[in-house]
């Protein structure tokens, strides 16, 4: 799918897909082109596109993307939890034992596709930089 060309009072804007831009964001690729890298390290935004160009460092995912991880992970570790409890007669700690690494490690490996999703949402909206015409709060 490409970007098309919509006329609002006569400046070309170049219409951006939501969907594919979370998609490749959250594959953690550029969410302009999909080819370049979305992450210098863990989850450090690069600065830039090394591909195609696109100025990414001025996204602000702040903890959006932890609060999501929370909500997605604490539904399924507690479902799974309640599952165990009804079917299997498991002590405390062997509870302790199963749900805090899944916990933590599934925690882990949904942050940076999460991070890398929101990215792709506030590019796709034009938000925080990533249109035309600086935010409010900008300090530029």
């Amino acid at each position: 799918m490409s970007e098309t060309e919509v006329y609002q009072n006569e400046v070309v804007q170049f219409e951006r897909p939501l969907s594919l831009a979370m998609k490749r964001g959250f594959k953690s690729s550029c969410p302009k082109c999909g080819t370049g890298r979305l992450f210098d390290k863990y989850v450090k935004v690069t600065n830039q596109c090394s591909n195609c160009g696109e100025d990414l460092h001025h996204h602000r995912a702040d903890d959006l993307p932890a609060y999501l991880v929370v909500m997605i992970i604490g539904h399924i570790v507690v479902a799974g939890f309640m599952f165990a409890e009804m079917s299997y007669q498991l002590a405390v700690w062997q509870h302790l034992l199963i749900w805090i690494p899944i916990t933590a490690i599934s925690s882990l490996l949904l942050l940076q596709p999460v991070k890398g999703a929101v990215v792709g949402l506030q590019w796709a909206l034009r938000m925080h930089g990533f249109g035309e015409k600086p935010d409010y709060d900008d300090p530029k």
